[in-house]
Formats: structure tokens, C-alpha cells, sequence
């Protein structure tokens, strides 16, 4: 009994200490938990102090700004009302001055209108005079016409029309002598203008004189070289004419082979080849076919280049890739001797300085220059006169339908419709009637000046006909018991026309009709 009584007794005690430390921890918390919420009340107040005086800060910072702001804008107000002011200023001086000359010029006006009244009544009294006189002069008139018909026992009606038949024959006689009169002073004119024209064009064009030939020599070390060209039967020398389409002739010509051709790129490749072949020393048909075809590659590069070339030499640009191939190509072309390729840069040359003498575009006409004879790297192969080729050919790679049609025209295949048409035949005529330009055989030559004195002499009236300058000029005496001055004007013109139909030349032909009368007497 006594031993459950302080068992009782030790779970009451044990019960009073559990609620005595469940007291004295939630003292403890209490207090502990005040001084945290007293601690996080004051870092608080900090936190909304230290935010306060930041957003006073950045107020004032703002304010700061914002005045600032405000003093520049107000500066560059005043700025540009300022400039505003100044061109106002500047405005109302010139309405200013556009007022006076306005006032100045309606006195003017005022003034004229007034000399105009004055000799419109001047010319109304003048008028009243006039007036007067003619119905004097009317009445003279008639009593003359009655007197004349009186003297003459002819009507009013017939003298009229046999007035009117010898004012018809003289006023024919008088426009014959002017047309005539005014055809030589612009012929005159337009001569010494074309002659300085032509002349300041020829003055600045310096041109090669040099022409090519359709055979090629290759030089070679020793005559025992034409052995080995030829090879063992002749297999060498045939696989180089297979390869390159050229005749090769060896011979009695010491130290030197003769490649014959009419297609001359052929023959510089055959040329090439050939000297290519003599340095290495190793002459086979294989070796021939390997560096024939090396320099056909290379052949097409230096093709280009020379293009490319042309281009750089006349200053011209933004041609297509395959036009340049094809002005190339006219390197290795001739017309009668002349190389075309500088026939065309001398073209463009003379074409460039008269059309700026002409006031016309200089490009425009230097790369017409430079293209008119395009057709001619291509004529070989394709049916078709070279001019209408080449105009083909720059319709097709992109040019201008002013510079087709004047390529078109340059050999009046076509009526020229420009006057850059105009230039391109004066040009090319030029370059190809220049001293040295072309050659042609004497008895071409010849036969050419018997026909052009032919043509001449097929006409009635003519004494006789003599080729001069080496065919560029025609002079053709008339009798001129048969040919009168206007006749003779009229069988220039038809002699011209007959030469254009009926010859070939190279130029252009000057016809000359010469009428003379000479009266002879004798004092004895």
C-alpha cells in the first residue's frame, strides 16, 4: 500500500516537472519569439528607410533630368525658331525683290502697251492713207490697161497669160540658178565641216600599217630538223597536217618550214605546235596530237585576253563574255590585207572623236566602232553577209537596238535611219581607205580603174572619163554643146549610182562632172 502511494506520488511530481518545462519553453518561445518580431520590425523600419531615401534619390536624380531635358529642348527650340526667323527673313527679301521686279517689269509693260497704242493709230492713219493711194493707183490702172489694150489689140486675158507663160520661164530659170546656188553652198558647207570632222578624227588615230599573208614560216636550227619533222615515211608531218588542218610545205627553203592556210587561228595553232615541238626535240604523232591540243586550250585563252584587250584599248566595258571571244577571234582575220581587229579599234577610235565633235553619246559610239565587224569572226561558218551577222549576234548576247542597226547599216545593207549609222560607214570607210590600210593585186588594181572609166564613159555627152588617186576619184569631162549645167549635175548623181550597183571597192569613189565652154577668136 505504502509502496503505491509513492508510486503515485512520483508520476505526480513527474507530471508537475513535464507542465513546469512545457510552461517554461512556452515562456521561453515567447520571449524569444518577441525579440524576433522585434528584430524583423526594426530591419523593417531600416529597409522602408533606406527605400525612402532611394526613391528621394532617384526623384531628385529624375528632377535633375527632367530640367536638364527641359533646358535642352528649350535650347534647340530657340535654336530652330531662331533658323526659322532667318529663312523667313531671307523669304521675305526675296518676295521683296521678286515684287520689284515685278513692278519693274509691268512698267516695262505699261510702256510697251502704250509705244503699241501709239503705232497702232499711226498705223491706222497709214492705213487710211494707203488705202487712199491704192484707189489712185487703181484708177491709174485701168485707164493704162484700157490704153495698152487700145495699143496693142490684144485682151486683158490673152497679155495676161503671156505675161504669166514668160514669169513662169524666168521664175523656173531663177529657181534652176537657186536650187542650183544653194545645193553647192551647202555641199560647200557641209564639206569643209565633214573635211574637219574627218580630218580631226584621222589626226588623232594613230594606225598600224602592217597587213598578214595566208602562209606562216617557222625557223628551225639546222636543216636536219626537216627530217625529223617529216618523220620515218611521213607519219610526222601527216599527224601535224591531221591535227591542225594546215598544209606543212618543207622545201628547199634552208632552215625554214612554210605553213599554208587560209584559216589563220589554224595556222597560229599549227605555228605554235610546230616551234613547241622543234624546242622539246620529241617528235612523234603522239606527242604532236599532246601539244597540238595544248595549245588549242591555251589558243582559246590568249583569244580571250586579246578580246579583253580590245576592250581595255578603247575603254569600253560590260560586254558579253562571248562577244569578247568573238573580237578575239578577229585578231587572227583579214579584209584585203587589213587585220580586222584593229580595223574595228581604229573604227572605234574614229567613231568616238567625230561623235564628240558631233555633240553625240562617245561611248555609245565607240563600242558601235568596235563591233561593226562581228560578223566577220563568224562569216566563215554561217551563211550570210557580215554585217547582218553581227547585228544578229548583238541582238542575241544583249546589245542595244541602235548599235544592231548601225552595224546593220555600215555596208547600206540597210537605209541608215541614225546619224550614228552615218558615222559608222564614214568611219569604217576611213580606216579602210587610209594609205596602206589594204592591198590588192596590180591586175585587180587595173581592172578595177578600166571599169570605174567605163561606167563613166557608157553615158551621152561624155568627152572622157580619168580615174585619179588610185580610183578614188573619178573626173568626167562633158561636151558641153550636149550636156548643159543642170544635165551635167544630174549625171553625177547617176554615175554614182551606176558604180555602187556595178563595182566592188573599198572606200568611197568622188565623181567629178566637168563642163567648160571656151570661146576662141583670133585678131588679124
Amino acid at each position: 500500500m505504502q509502496h503505491n502511494d509513492m508510486t503515485l506520488v512520483y508520476i505526480g511530481l513527474a507530471v508537475i516537472g513535464a507542465i513546469s518545462f512545457f510552461g517554461l519553453g512556452y515562456f521561453i518561445r515567447k520571449i524569444h519569439a518577441k525579440s524576433k518580431i522585434k528584430h524583423a520590425e526594426d530591419k523593417a523600419k531600416k529597409m522602408v528607410e533606406a527605400a525612402t531615401d532611394e526613391a528621394e534619390k532617384i526623384r531628385h536624380e529624375a528632377e535633375l533630368q527632367a530640367k536638364d531635358m527641359l533646358l535642352k529642348l528649350r535650347a534647340e527650340f530657340e535654336k530652330e525658331t531662331k533658323d526659322r526667323r532667318q529663312e523667313l527673313i531671307v523669304l521675305e527679301k526675296r518676295l521683296l525683290q521678286k515684287e520689284e521686279n515685278l513692278d519693274r517689269k509691268v512698267d516695262i509693260i505699261d510702256r510697251k502697251e502704250k509705244d503699241i497704242e501709239r503705232r497702232e493709230h499711226s498705223l491706222v492713219d497709214r492705213e487710211k492713207q494707203m488705202s487712199s493711194r491704192e484707189k489712185e493707183l487703181e484708177h491709174l490702172l485701168q485707164e493704162e490697161r484700157a490704153k495698152l489694150q487700145s495699143i496693142s489689140g490684144m485682151t486683158r486675158e490673152e497679155a495676161k497669160q503671156l505675161l504669166l507663160k514668160r514669169l513662169e520661164d524666168e521664175v523656173k530659170q531663177e529657181a534652176a540658178l537657186f536650187i542650183k546656188r544653194s545645193e553647192e553652198e551647202a555641199k560647200e558647207k557641209a564639206d569643209k565641216e565633214a573635211r574637219k570632222i574627218i580630218g580631226l578624227a584621222i589626226q588623232r588615230c594613230a594606225a598600224d600599217h602592217a597587213v598578214e599573208t595566208t602562209v606562216s614560216v617557222v625557223n628551225l636550227p639546222s636543216d636536219e630538223m626537216k627530217g625529223r619533222i617529216i618523220g620515218r615515211e611521213g607519219r610526222n608531218i601527216r599527224a601535224l597536217e591531221i591535227a591542225t588542218g594546215i598544209d606543212v610545205i618543207i622545201d628547199d627553203t634552208p632552215e625554214a618550214v612554210i605553213l599554208s592556210g587560209f584559216d589563220p587561228i589554224k595556222r597560229e595553232i599549227a605555228k605554235l605546235a610546230l616551234e613547241r615541238l622543234i624546242q622539246d626535240g620529241r617528235i612523234h604523232p603522239g606527242r604532236i596530237e599532246e601539244v597540238v591540243e595544248k595549245v588549242k586550250k591555251e589558243m582559246e585563252n590568249s583569244i580571250r585576253e586579246e578580246g579583253e584587250k580590245a576592250l581595255f584599248d578603247t575603254g569600253l566595258h560590260g560586254l558579253h563574255p562571248e562577244i569578247i571571244k568573238l573580237l578575239g577571234r578577229l585578231k587572227y582575220r583579214t579584209s584585203y590585207g587589213q587585220n580586222v581587229l584593229q580595223h574595228s579599234k581604229e573604227v572605234a577610235y574614229l567613231m568616238g572623236v567625230m561623235a564628240s565633235e558631233l555633240k553625240l553619246d562617245f561611248n555609245l559610239a565607240k563600242r558601235i566602232g568596235l563591233l561593226h565587224d562581228i560578223g566577220k569572226a563568224v562569216s566563215h561558218e554561217v551563211e550570210g553577209t557580215h554585217s547582218k551577222l553581227g547585228a544578229d549576234l548583238a541582238r542575241k548576247y544583249g546589245e542595244s537596238e541602235n548599235i544592231c542597226h548601225a552595224i546593220e547599216a555600215h555596208h547600206q545593207d540597210i537605209e541608215p535611219k541614225t546619224l550614228l549609222a552615218v558615222l559608222a560607214q564614214a568611219a569604217d570607210a576611213i580606216s579602210a581607205s587610209r594609205p596602206g590600210a589594204r592591198r590588192e593585186t596590180l591586175e585587180t588594181y587595173v581592172k578595177r580603174l578600166e571599169k570605174l572609166e567605163a561606167i563613166a564613159d557608157s553615158f551621152k555627152g561624155v568627152a572622157k572619163a580619168y580615174a585619179i588617186q588610185a580610183g578614188r576619184e573619178i573626173r568626167v569631162m562633158v561636151q558641153p554643146e550636149k550636156i548643159t549645167d543642170a544635165q551635167a549635175a544630174v549625171m553625177a548623181r547617176d554615175i554614182t549610182k551606176k558604180i555602187e550597183e556595178g563595182l566592188e571597192y573599198p572606200g568611197q569613189i568622188k565623181v567629178t562632172v566637168i563642163r567648160e565652154t571656151r570661146a576662141v577668136e583670133y585678131a588679124k
